[in-house]
């Protein structure tokens, strides 16, 4: 069997900000039929420990980064978690990533490199009986472990595989931070972690990694571009046969409308029909004659969601309404509220995990206008539970969505709305599109068919990972 040390610095369902945490609590349950054991590595945020009481201590670190640590072992819904306690770094109330002020922790890049840190002496030296064959790291907060590895002499002995699920973050530091991050100041290159005079912990991960993956093929595609590669489509180009495209899949089980106890569950589209009456009631909506569209996303601009505030009239001229539960940039939150006085515009700032079901269930379409979205899991959540998606054509949601053009709706085949380009011109010409297939009830249930129907599961995901170590593997 396959070993593989996951590290990552958000993990439902224990600590959550977005789609990543989803990712890394999935994954390694989805694995387990492919012949690998994944042990995840988080850090010990309030969050973690609180929900890990019966966690057992395996290893204690003196000086991990200004303060002592200890590695707890634990196991949550079947995840197999090894928890770095460290006080100094984690222990803090609030976001994950950010101060009160709304800004990065100062020492976020502390904080991550002692995750990495830990990954590393993990690999080299095995914790409670246990070594893995790989590490795979996930985004900036894993980037430097590939660093640490090297300097720890485990080049060649340890696979490595770094998975970007949005490269917009890099993990900066100021080469001031060199020796304080435990890092050889010769690796600081062009040909290794330095990015326009500073320490970039993702570049560490893309350009030592063994293997790089992204969460979707048009994604992967899409990081050699300078559109999308946020300053690293050379690197990603450098190292496009290193690269993979693996699809995200999702909790079919937590994410079930036959099955979820979030929700008055059902079968078939014609059962949406209570769900939606109670979603209404719940955030105080009337009728209405168009489609009850819901946003479940981070507020920010690379969610489209300053697009959707110029579109909104579109939407509500043709009798539709829309829910929205998230939270982000202050400007955004209060256009929202400001928007939410409308009778047929409900708005939940902050996050509800059980609405969040409630709002997929209810909902008739799902709004996800990305100007970019390397995956996305609110769109593969709305075909689950037969929630129409109008999304842009970007990333993952070109990979997921069959767009209701005449040639797919003649053959039956269509799960949605795609609009190119990402503009507000588009979104309400593609806000117009989805009202008149909404006013098409054979068309629509046809279409929330096809949508529940498709596979969104992590399978065939999981069996190209197994695949990914296993070459891996066979290659050092």
């Amino acid at each position: 069997m396959t070993q593989v040390l996951s590290v990552v610095s958000e993990c439902a369902p224990l600590v959550k900000t977005g789609g990543l945490a989803d990712v890394a609590g999935a994954l390694p349950l989805a694995l387990m039929d492919h012949g690998v054991r994944m042990r995840t590595l988080v850090p010990g945020y309030p969050q973690v420990i609180q929900r890990t009481d019966k966690a057992k201590v395996i290893l204690s670190l003196p000086d991990l980064f200004g303060g002592d640590a200890r590695i707890l072992a634990a196991n949550v819904g079947g995840l197999d978690l090894l928890i770095l306690e460290a006080a100094h770094l984690y222990n803090r109330a609030g976001n994950i990533y950010l101060a009160p002020s709304g800004k990065d922790w100062p020492d976020n890049p502390e904080r991550f490199a002692a995750l990495c840190w830990v990954a590393a002496f993990i690999a080299m030296n095995g914790i409670d009986g246990w070594r893995p064959d790989i590490l795979h790291g996930h985004d900036w907060q894993a980037g430097l472990m590939t660093e640490y590895l090297t300097a720890m002499g485990g080049t060649g002995q340890v696979g490595t595989v770094m998975t970007i699920h949005n490269i917009a973050f890099h993990g900066i530091a100021d080469p001031s931070k060199l020796d304080k991050l435990r890092l050889n100041p010769a690796r600081f290159t062009q040909d290794g972690f330095e990015f326009w005079g500073k320490i970039s912990a993702l570049k560490a991960g893309l350009m030592a990694a063994d293997r790089l993956t992204t969460v979707s093929p048009t994604y992967a595609e899409e990081l050699m571009t300078d559109q999308f590669g946020m300053g690293f489509d050379g690197v990603m180009r450098f190292r496009r046969d290193d690269l993979s495209g693996i699809l995200n899949g999702i909790d079919t089980d937590t994410w079930n409308p036959a099955t979820d106890p979030n929700i008055q569950t059902y079968k078939t589209p014609r059962g949406k029909a209570k769900a939606t009456a109670a979603l209404r009631d719940e955030l105080g909506l009337p009728q209405a004659d168009g489609p009850l569209c819901v946003v479940v996303s981070r507020l920010t601009e690379q969610k489209g969601l300053d697009l959707l505030l110029e579109a909104l009239p579109t939407l509500l001229h043709r009798g539709g309404q829309l829910a929205l539960l998230g939270s982000g940039s202050a400007q955004l939150e209060a256009a929202y509220k400001e928007a939410g006085k409308h009778p047929n515009v409900a708005v939940r700032i902050g996050y509800d995990e059980p609405l969040s079901h409630r709002m997929m269930a209810g909902g008739d379409a799902i709004l996800v206008p990305s100007r970019f979205e390397p995956c996305g899991l609110t769109q593969l959540y709305g075909l689950r539970y037969g929630t129409i998606p109008c999304v842009a054509l970007t990333g993952g949601l070109a990979d997921t969505v069959i767009n209701a053009s005449p040639m797919a709706l003649a053959s039956g085949v269509a799960t949605g709305v795609q609009f190119s380009p990402v503009t507000v011109g588009s979104l309400h010409n593609a806000l117009n599109r989805l009202c008149d297939l909404y006013a098409d009830s054979g068309t629509w249930e046809r279409m929330q068919r096809n949508a529940m129907a498709q596979a969104v599961d992590w399978g065939p995901s999981a069996a190209r990972y197994a695949a990914l170590y296993r070459d891996i593997l066979t290659k050092a």
